[in-house]
């Protein structure tokens, strides 16, 4: 009896599985040619990239020929192009370390005995801050590096964190103002966001980087980084500014008129009850905005800023290894590959936490 109950969700899957696949005989034959070609892209791909591969640091264009396989040759002899683009070579040491305190800083940031406003200023003031002297030094010792050195993941990591930590509180500023019953205020958010988002992020960072010199006084411009940071986060909370204004959209009106008859303030209604709320709501829509914010972070290169990809495209772009940007492009495929399922993950771990928590309410 109990082996029969324990065959009963297998025997249910495979009835599943004959009935969705297999109930017609076209149905089953398409299922047959589906599965074998997919084996054969698998099959393909691992026989080039591993079987078949050349993983000597000293193999060349002619021995991965003869091999008929991938070159990974070129990460083995391009990796600090790749990683660290225009940085200094004796002092690579720094950018390594800048990147690990980075993803440290997220890691800790991603843990529940961290969501406090207290411990999260904390842990990014402070990892901010070794982050910016390992990589422009002129302290301890260290020797300075100027902006337009950095390069590589350590460049890629810096716009994407700062973009992020800057447009969020602008974000939830314009939002604010957005849903604000004085119409001047509500009306001028509205139209610089929809200002912004009517323009390609291509020409704010344009604008930023080239353009606002122009208008603006030597004294107010700053590094250019820093500019094409500021229009980044501008870009990045005009559209995240509509995601938290759909999740208010989304809560009952009858829970803010009741914490207006509990005497609450504005701000203890918005920071108590209608942002947590609105966040829970827009949580989905703000994941794919920090991984759209991510992939975004490549066209720096258009103001001359050498980030992961033009990192990578420098790494082959010489006659010894032209023949393999494939595996050049693999590789940091690869990269951005995990931190943008890592953000994924993550976001599937907040939407199920929270709808446990919602459950229990």
């Amino acid at each position: 009896m109990t082996s029969r109950v324990a065959l009963n969700p297998r025997r249910r899957l495979l009835s599943r599985l004959r009935a969705d696949y297999f109930g017609s005989l076209p149905s089953g034959v398409m299922t047959l040619l589906s599965v074998a070609f997919l084996l054969w892209i698998g099959w393909t791909i691992l026989d080039w990239a591993v079987l078949r591969a050349s993983f000597s640091a000293t193999a060349r264009q002619a021995e991965c020929v003869a091999s008929g396989g991938a070159c990974w040759s070129v990460i083995a002899a391009r990796w600090r192009v790749i990683l660290f683009g225009l940085y200094p070579y004796e002092e690579q040491w720094r950018s390594a370390l800048a990147c690990l305190v980075v993803i440290i800083v997220i890691f800790l940031s991603c843990l529940p005995k961290f969501w406090t406003f207290g411990r999260l200023a904390a842990t990014w003031v402070l990892g901010t801050a070794l982050f910016y002297i390992l990589m422009r030094g002129g302290v301890f010792g260290l020797a300075p590096v100027n902006e337009q050195q950095w390069g590589g993941l350590p460049l890629t990591l810096f716009i994407f964190v700062a973009t992020s930590v800057l447009g969020m509180p602008m974000a939830i500023a314009l939002a604010l103002m957005r849903r604000s019953d004085l119409p001047v205020i509500s009306r001028v958010s509205g139209l610089l966001i929809d200002t912004v988002r009517s323009l390609p992020l291509l020409s704010i960072l344009f604008t930023f980087a080239i353009v606002l010199p122009f208008m603006l006084p030597d004294a107010l411009n700053g590094p250019k980084l820093y500019r094409v940071i500021f229009g980044g986060a501008l870009f990045f909370a005009a559209y995240q500014a509509e995601i938290i204004r759909g999740g208010f959209q989304g809560i009952p009106n009858g829970q803010e008129e009741a914490a207006k008859a509990l005497g609450l303030t504005y701000w203890q209604r918005t920071g108590r009850i209608v942002l947590p709320q609105a966040f829970r709501l827009a949580l989905p829509a703000t994941i794919n905005q920090f991984v759209i914010t991510f992939m975004e972070t490549s066209l720096v290169v258009v103001v001359g800023f050498v980030e992961l990809l033009a990192a990578a495209n420098a790494a082959f772009q010489t006659g010894e290894w032209k023949f393999a940007y494939v595996e050049v492009y693999a590789f940091i495929s690869v990269i951005y590959f995990s931190f943008v399922f890592g953000l994924s993950r993550y976001g599937a771990y907040l939407e199920s936490r929270m709808n446990a928590g919602q459950r229990k309410e």
